[in-house]
């Protein structure tokens, strides 16, 4: 096969697969009412408007995860909903500690630097601490040892992969000193 044959061939090529790429993303899909309940799950118990709004690890389980399974009323969503509109973060500290995040990577990271990061981590936790007994102050008894018994369960989960990630490293070390003897 030539040169010309070839470069024919795979330009041929590209060009249906992009036509096939093109067509296909053009095209309209209708939403099921099995996908509608797949996006209410994703969703969680709050609804849509629950994802993103901190973009903190710790205020994962306030949007959803702690509450999940658990059937609040409607009084009780709007309560945490008000709740949440009121404790969002201040976007001046978010890019502070960007800032500082990426001085410590670049490792031009100062003592008051340090010392500040200290501080807002410090804020942080007090700020979630007190979101989260806002939050569990609206909620029925059942409720709450319904939430303290998923924790119980999430602790254990925790402490297991902890043990199972000690164990394998001491296998991988007791391993590697077989294997350098």
């Amino acid at each position: 096969m030539s040169l010309k044959n070839k470069l024919f061939s795979t330009a041929a090529v590209a060009l249906a697969l992009g036509f096939v790429t093109v067509s296909g993303s053009a095209q309209t899909t209708e939403t099921t009412p099995q996908g509608e309940k797949k996006m209410e799950r994703k969703a969680g118990k709050f609804g849509k408007g629950m994802r993103g709004a901190h973009g903190m690890r710790g205020m994962r389980a306030m949007r959803g995860g702690i509450f999940r399974g658990i059937e609040l009323n409607d009084t009780q969503k709007q309560q945490i909903n008000a709740i949440r509109e009121s404790n969002k973060l201040d976007p001046s500290i978010r890019e502070e500690m960007r800032s500082i995040m990426q001085a410590r990577r670049a490792g031009t990271i100062t003592e008051d630097q340090k010392a500040r990061a200290q501080v807002l981590r410090e804020q942080q936790k007090q700020h979630m601490e007190n979101v989260r007994m806002q939050m569990e102050s609206i909620l029925t008894p059942e409720q709450k040892q319904q939430i303290e018994a998923k924790r119980a369960e999430r602790q254990q989960r925790m402490e297991q992969r902890l043990q199972q990630m000690k164990e394998r490293r001491e296998k991988r070390a007791a391993e590697k000193a077989a294997t350098a003897n």
